[in-house]
């Protein structure tokens, strides 16, 4: 084998190399890639139960109640609702009808267990995913910002 068939096989097997490492990675991310899934999206991909996952949506009017610091709450897109539960202090802004972003993953019985609650930092601020979800629900209100 001569000197530059040696370095072309070289070449060619580091490209190989290559090739299956950013597949293997592509592959690892594939459901990570999303930066949130709203209520819709959970029930159609059949999100696993402890997969964490960012959800977003509106809080649903009238479904938030609090004993102490265990939060309970609806997030909806306007087609689908999931029951939420939050463990902890909610931020200043959180409250009914206003966008929200939950970190957490989903229990065996449905519901959502958030680590962390986001709520919108002004009257104008709506994630751009739940803006897009809501849209595509007919639940966009552009006067209101939600």
């Amino acid at each position: 084998m001569t000197r530059k068939q040696k370095r072309l096989a070289v070449i060619a097997g580091l490209a190989v190399v290559l090739a299956i490492a950013t597949t293997l990675v592509l592959t690892a991310l594939r459901d990570q890639i999303v930066f949130f899934y709203s209520p819709s999206d959970v029930a159609a991909r059949e999100v696993a139960a402890g997969q964490p996952i960012r959800l977003g949506g509106l809080v649903k009017d009238g479904s938030w109640t609090r004993e102490g610091q265990d939060n309970t709450f609806v997030i909806t897109d306007g087609g689908q609702e999931i029951v939420t539960h939050y463990a902890g202090i909610l931020p200043d802004l959180f409250r009914e009808g206003q966008g929200v972003v939950a970190e957490g993953s989903l229990g065996q019985d449905g519901r959502f267990e958030a680590k962390t609650v986001l709520a919108k930092h002004d009257e104008n601020y709506v994630p751009k995913e739940v803006v897009e979800a809501l849209k595509a629900q007919g639940e966009w209100r552009p006067e209101t910002g939600q």
